[in-house]
């Protein structure tokens, strides 16, 4: 019947439009079809539907969104029976933003073919839009107007050993084509390439007009690892057929690039071959290819490279990586590393980059890239320079026309540090001191620290650590540390104060109850501190002295400071620390303090090798008399072995 309202038609003709349409020349087919929709009548909804639905799918494939939105919202408005039209809804919802839209659309499609994988992708990709995009990564995303014209481009690739020139496709104005592709409305694409001057900076793209160049489309260029050969894509013209996209190879000799032969991958030109990328190793060229055998839609595809121009046979990447939508620009960042666009994996909308891992089983692990490197627009055709976290991609994020510019990322680097310094208990520099640090992540340094006591060192980001500073003639002292997983630079200050083995130690905030010999609880920090102390050095045996000031008899002190020690034995004990470690010893007031340099510094009518005997203290104001009697009122540990269960 719309054959029948159709043949009065004289032009333009419906049968134009269906065979541009399956040529793959989109653009003319969608002028042609919009021409039929406007100058059909509202009351022939069946040709309405029709042709507002191949006008839909037409702007959908060349990028077109906002008009493939208003096709397929007149095709459902006039009933277009194909259930397939809310799956195409939802696709254009989808990447328009409306997510809520989407979501409905992709429900129903399922309701009604629960067994599409890529509709469930689809209400999942859509579930975890507002994640991705309420918690985007740390990439710095820019649009790089340098590379970018009026028209379109896209397929960036870095070359060089420097990575300082980058390879792309472009339709601006060239000068070897002149039509209009018929699958964009733009003129064919040609390879540009830019290049960065004595200062870093990236210069204006010039053309490329070496003998690799053609009158038809070419792009997404690859280097082997030499950078002597180019791997890309070409799409020729045929009246009568589809187009089909090939793998040309090009050698460079000199500074410029031979003429193109295409590469024998298949022995026919039917299947589709496109987007070549070698592997870093030249081991691989990886591809996409419409196929037998594939999951639906175009896949990702690899051959061994035996030669420049010589493959193995085709290896499809398997069910982790391709889908039942488009898995398309493979980008081999290693040899476990792939990144690659699909729109068959749950995205933002459109193609989005992928990034996979191939495990030791052999399994690809595939994570979207999130924003902002995602959109909801198509992203794809990525990038690196080398090992660094920055390169450039394609988007047509923010062309309503849906046509293709070039954006470059870069992921800032992470610093996590840690630092401090490594003294005596008494805060003075100690020589040939070390800090030796472990890790979970295979870390293992030992770090001398500097003169002035200081040390750094650069750590990764959600790791344990396990670190020792160590000096001649000090205890050990460990400490251990996890890094935050949070992407952001962060520095840990850890100080390390070690205690000497051949001088009494001070082991300070240390209270007993007022003329007894009870530990009161605010001592319970000194005294885990002095546990950690033995377990960080399980060999050592220690004396636990403890002092009084000048008031009281002798024997009365000594006594006193006797149970004082016992109690600070019997609190380790019942820490765990063994018994045979320790000796307990009540001073009295039988040694006095001697005053260091820091206790000088800290008191200045204290001169530095003064000892606190009675005759001294009482020579001072009370006032000065009350801080004497403080320091003299003191526990001590001095080492006695440092052999201890040794064999």
């Amino acid at each position: 019947m719309v054959f029948g309202l159709l043949f009065a038609c004289k032009t333009p003709k419906l049968s134009q439009a269906e065979e541009k349409q399956r040529l793959g020349e989109y653009y003319g087919a969608a002028e042609i079809y919009r021409k039929l929709y406007a100058k059909s009548k509202p009351d022939q909804k069946e040709l309405r539907a029709y042709v507002a639905y191949r006008l839909g799918d037409c702007n959908r494939l060349i990028g077109n969104i906002p008009r493939a939105v208003s096709a397929y919202q007149n095709a459902w408005r006039y009933e277009y029976p194909d259930s397939t039209l809310l799956l195409r809804l939802g696709q254009v919802y989808h990447r328009s933003g409306r997510y809520p839209e989407a979501y409905r659309h992709y429900r129903a499609y399922l309701h009604l073919n629960p067994q599409s994988q890529l509709a469930a992708n689809a209400v999942q990709g859509c579930r975890r839009s507002d994640e991705w995009l309420e918690h985007p990564t740390l990439h710095q995303v820019s649009r790089m107007e340098i590379f970018n014209s009026r028209r379109s481009e896209f397929a960036p690739m870095l070359y060089g050993e420097q990575y300082d020139q980058l390879y792309f496709c472009s339709a601006r104005g060239n000068v070897h084509r002149d039509s209009i592709n018929g699958i964009t409305g733009l003129k064919n694409n040609a390879f540009f390439v830019s290049k960065k001057n004595e200062n870093g900076v990236w210069q204006k793209p010039e053309e490329i007009t070496d003998a690799i160049a053609a009158g038809y489309d070419q792009g997404t260029p690859s280097f082997s690892k030499d950078g002597n050969t180019m791997y890309y894509t070409y799409c020729g013209e045929d009246a009568a057929e589809p187009r089909t996209a090939e793998i040309y190879v090009s050698s460079r000799s000199g500074a410029s690039w031979g003429k193109g032969q295409r590469a024998p991958i298949v022995k026919d030109s039917i299947t589709l071959l496109a987007h070549p990328a070698a592997s870093p190793d030249g081991a691989y060229l990886y591809y996409v290819a419409d196929a037998i055998g594939g999951y639906g839609g175009k896949d990702l595809f690899r051959s061994r490279l035996v030669g420049a121009n010589d493959f193995g046979p085709m290896e499809n990447l398997g069910p982790e990586i391709n889908t039942d939508g488009d898995e398309l620009f493979p980008y081999v960042r290693d040899s476990v590393t792939l990144y690659f666009a699909s729109s068959g994996h749950p995205g933002l909308g459109g193609l989005d980059i992928f990034r996979a891992t191939l495990d030791s089983t052999g399994k690809w692990n595939v994570e979207n890239m999130g924003a902002p490197v995602n959109s909801m627009a198509d992203d794809f055709g990525i990038t690196f320079a080398g090992q660094r976290e920055q390169g450039f991609f394609s988007s047509n994020r923010g062309d309503a026309r849906g046509w293709d510019h070039i954006y470059s990322f870069e992921y800032p680097t992470v610093t996590i540090f840690i630092e401090g310094y490594v003294a005596s208990n008494e805060e003075e520099v100690i020589e040939n001191a070390t800090v030796r640090i472990v890790g979970r992540d295979g870390l293992n340094v030992k770090v001398p620290v500097k003169p002035d006591g200081s040390y750094r060192v650069e750590l990764e980001r959600d790791i344990s650590y396990v670190m020792m500073a160590n000096a001649p003639n000090y205890l050990n002292q460990n400490f251990e540390l996890k890094t935050d997983a949070e992407e952001k630079d962060e520095t840990y200050y850890v100080d390390f104060y070690l205690s000497p083995v051949d001088r009494p130690v001070v082991v300070e905030n240390i209270f007993y109850d007022f003329d007894r010999a009870t530990l009161r609880p605010e001592s319970r920090e000194a005294l885990d501190g002095l546990v950690k102390i033995l377990n960080d050095n399980p060999n050592v045996t220690i004396e636990l002295g403890a002092h009084t000031d000048r008031k009281g008899s002798d024997a009365y002190n000594e006594k006193l400071a006797q149970r004082r020690a016992q109690s600070v034995v019997d609190y380790l004990i019942g820490a765990g620390i063994d018994a045979a470690r320790l000796v307990a010893k009540g001073y009295g007031e039988s040694v006095p303090k001697l005053i260091n340099a820091r206790l000088a510094e800290q008191y200045d009518f204290l001169p530095e090798g003064t000892v606190l005997t009675e005759d001294f203290v009482d020579t001072l104001t009370p006032e000065q008399q009350e801080i004497a009697d403080q320091l003299n009122r003191r526990t001590e540990f001095l080492v006695t072995g440092l052999e201890y269960n040794l064999k």
